[in-house]
């Protein structure tokens, strides 16, 4: 189950609409990864690849995905809601549920974190925290599903077309910024 580490992504803070695009792709397949490990069952012992493997995914989604959720909750949304712009408008509600599901994941991601570090510590999980974790990630997989193709297929491209480039380019500042860099 090797894990890409140092992928590099095909955008940068100067393409920041693009590097939420990347974020995406990072969380698919951290998401795949944890699915992947969970699939193994809670009777076996996870391997060092496996340890590494569910490692870094828990990593991901307790540092680096709040920063991209922070991205578009305080740089991206806002820019867009303050907008005069009939096809933004119409978007606000699509931007309402994409909150409430940044919401929803982090709770979920909160108790998968959990399950995930008493796995690592004990070496093993009961069949009713496996269970729970599988139902967790699925939901997670769903609401990722759904979440992803709206913003990929509706709100970065309409972000691209309504905002100035000096309101992008604050955007990437900001999430280099939160990047430290």
């Amino acid at each position: 189950m090797p894990v890409k580490l140092g992928a590099k992504a095909e955008h940068d803070f100067e393409q920041p609409l693009g590097l939420l695009g990347d974020c995406h792709r990072r969380i698919e397949n951290f998401l795949g990864v944890l699915i992947r490990v969970a699939d193994i069952g809670s009777d076996q012992p996870l391997t060092t690849q496996q340890r590494e493997a569910l490692i870094v995914a828990l990593r991901y989604f307790g540092s680096a995905a709040p920063r991209h959720t922070a991205d578009e909750e305080e740089s991206l949304f806002p820019r867009m809601r303050q907008l005069d712009d009939p096809r933004v408008q119409e978007a606000m509600a699509k931007l309402d549920a994409l909150e409430a599901d940044h919401q929803k994941a982090d709770v979920a991601h909160k108790e998968v974190d959990v399950i995930g570090r008493k796995w690592l510590d004990q070496g093993t999980i009961s069949t009713p925290e496996l269970v729970r974790m599988k139902e967790l990630l699925q939901m997670l997989l769903e609401l990722y599903q759904r979440h992803i193709q709206v913003e990929d297929q509706e709100i970065f491209p309409l972000a691209s077309e309504v905002l100035a480039n000096d309101q992008v380019s604050q955007i990437g500042q900001e999430m280099a910024k939160r990047r430290g860099h």
